[in-house]
C-alpha cells in the first residue's frame, strides 16, 4: 500500500471508530454544552488522538528506521541493509536504499582500489629513489669521509671527520629503515611470515616495545594483494601502538583455520577509550576491504586494545 494511502486508512480508521461511537453511544450534546457532556467530548477528543498518533508511529516506523540507517551508514562497514517486507511505497523506499548502498560500496571499493594501488606504486617509486638515489650518495659520503680521516694528520680534524662519518652512518641507516617501511622488500623476496617477524624485529628495537610473535606453520599460499594488506594492517597497528597505546607488550599471532587466515594484534596499553577512529584506523578498514575481510577493534581481555583481521581464503583458491 502506497504510503498516502496508508495515512488515509489509519486516519479513517479513527474517524470511522469516533462516528460510531457518537452514533450507537448514549451521549448527547446540550446547547448551551454542560460540564459532564464537555468531559465526554474532550475525552473522546484525547482518545482519537492517540489512537491517530499510536497508528501513525505503526505506519512510519519504516521510514524512521531508514532515517537511522541513514545516519548511520559507514560504507567501511559493508553489507548494512534495511529488511524489505511487503510490496508498498515504503518497501520500494528502502529497497532503492539498499541498491544505493550497494552501488556506492562497490564504487568506493573500485576507487578505493585504485587509489592504494597508486600509492603503493608511489611508495614503491620513492623506497627505489631512496635506496638508489640517496643511499648510493650516502654510501658514497661515508667513503670518502672514511678515506679523509685515514689520510688526515690533525687529530682535531680526524676526530671532526669520524663524528661525521658516524652522523652519515645513521643518516644512511635511517633512509634504509624508510625504503623497508615504504615497501617492504622482504615481503617480495622471502614471504609474509618473514615480513612480519622483520616488522616485529625493527619496531621492537625502535620503540622498546617487548614485541611477541607466533605465526602458525604451513601458511595456505595467498595472492601478493593479500600478502600486502596482511603487513601493512600489522604495520599501522603496531605504529598506533608505538605512538598512542602507552604500552610495553605486544602480542601478534597469525593463523588459519576453517578457510580463513587471521591477524590477531594484541597490546597491553590504555585501549581504544572513545576517540574517534582517525585515518590510520579508517586505512586499515579500507585495506581489508580490498582483499574481502573484515576487521574489528576493540578491548582486549586483560586490557589494552585489540586488533582481529579475518582474510577469507575462498578469494584466493584455497
Amino acid at each position: 500500500m502506497p504510503l498516502f494511502w496508508r495515512i488515509f486508512a489509519l486516519n479513517a480508521v479513527v474517524l470511522v471508530a469516533a462516528t460510531a461511537l457518537l452514533l450507537w453511544a448514549p451521549v448527547t450534546v446540550s446547547v448551551p454544552v454542560v460540564f459532564t457532556e464537555a468531559v465526554v467530548l474532550l475525552g473522546g477528543l484525547v482518545v482519537m488522538l492517540v489512537a491517530n498518533a499510536v497508528l501513525l508511529q505503526v505506519g512510519l516506523a519504516p521510514l524512521e528506521r531508514l532515517s537511522r540507517r541513514m545516519a548511520t551508514v559507514d560504507l567501511l562497514r559493508p553489507g548494512q541493509r534495511l529488511p524489505i517486507a511487503g510490496q508498498g511505497g515504503v518497501s520500494h523506499l528502502i529497497r532503492a536504499f539498499n541498491d544505493m548502498l550497494a552501488r556506492l560500496e562497490a564504487e568506493r571499493a573500485a576507487s578505493s582500489t585504485r587509489a592504494l594501488s597508486a600509492q603503493e606504486a608511489e611508495r614503491r617509486r620513492i623506497a627505489q629513489e631512496l635506496h638508489d638515489e640517496v643511499g648510493q650518495s650516502l654510501t658514497a659520503v661515508l667513503l670518502e669521509l672514511i678515506r679523509g680521516a685515514e689520510r688526515a694528520d690533525d687529530p682535531d680534524l680526524r676526530a671532526d671527520l669520524r663524528h661525521a662519518q658516524e652522523t652519515t652512518r645513521e643518516s644512511l641507516d635511517e633512509v634504509r629503515r624508510m625504503a623497508r617501511r615504504l615497501r617492504p622488500g622482504v615481503l617480495d623476496d622471502l614471504g609474509l611470515v618473514s615480513a612480519l617477524t622483520a616488522l616485529a624485529t625493527e619496531m621492537s628495537i625502535h620503540t622498546g616495545l617487548a614485541i611477541h610473535h607466533s605465526f602458525q606453520p604451513g601458511l595456505p599460499a595467498l595472492d601478493e594483494q593479500t600478502e600486502l594488506v596482511i603487513y601493512r594492517v600489522a604495520q599501522e597497528a603496531l605504529t598506533n601502538v608505538a605512538r598512542h597505546a602507552d604500552a610495553t607488550r605486544v602480542e601478534i599471532i597469525l593463523r588459519h583455520d576453517e578457510g580463513v587466515v587471521a591477524l590477531r594484534i594484541r597490546d597491553d596499553g590504555r585501549g581504544l577509550g572513545v576517540s574517534q577512529e582517525g585515518a590510520g584506523i579508517r586505512g586499515m578498514r579500507e585495506r581489508a576491504l580490498l582483499v574481502g575481510a573484515t576487521i574489528d577493534l576493540g578491548a582486549a581481555p586483560a586490557g589494552g586494545a585489540e586488533v582481529n583481521l579475518l582474510v577469507p581464503l575462498q578469494r584466493n583458491g584455497a
